[in-house]
């Protein structure tokens, strides 16, 4: 299975914020949106990196609540691993799994066309495995 079913059930709907924006208009479109990271895009629309609810809550420990008046850039994870549409469920779990990151950003032609996070996996899988348990039965009740 591919991550383009997962964004087939979930959508392509992608939250992004500027790299300029105050960490505090981060934050609350964070708890807005009721999710745990957003894109952070440059003018081009192109990923600069992330800003997730674990940088913003590390920023303000180290650093203490003026954080929030800073640039989205000063704070944001600027290393952003992506995938592909193609690529298995099963590889971008090992992915990030091995790198500690709970987001990906699903990029095609360079253009950035959905975020898959570790969420929307667990849920896929959860569905996965109902199937297959109603699919059982079906075949053990029918014999």
């Amino acid at each position: 299975m591919t991550v383009s079913i997962i964004l087939a059930a979930k959508g392509y709907e992608v939250v992004s914020i500027e790299p300029g924006a105050d960490l505090a208009a981060a934050a609350r479109l964070l708890a807005e949106r009721r999710i745990g990271a957003a894109l952070v895009l440059g003018a081009d629309r192109r990923i600069v990196g992330v800003i997730s609810e674990r940088d913003i809550v590390r920023a303000l420990a180290q650093r203490g609540a003026d954080v929030l008046e800073e640039p989205v850039s000063r704070t944001m994870t600027r290393e952003v691993e992506t995938c592909t549409e193609r690529e298995t469920v099963a590889a971008i779990m090992g992915r990030m799994t091995a790198g500690k990151f709970r987001h990906l950003p699903v990029v095609e032609q360079g253009r950035v066309i959905g975020l898959v996070s570790i969420g929307d996996i667990v849920k896929y899988r959860l569905d996965q495995m109902e199937r297959e348990s109603a699919a059982m039965h079906d075949y053990i009740m029918a014999g």
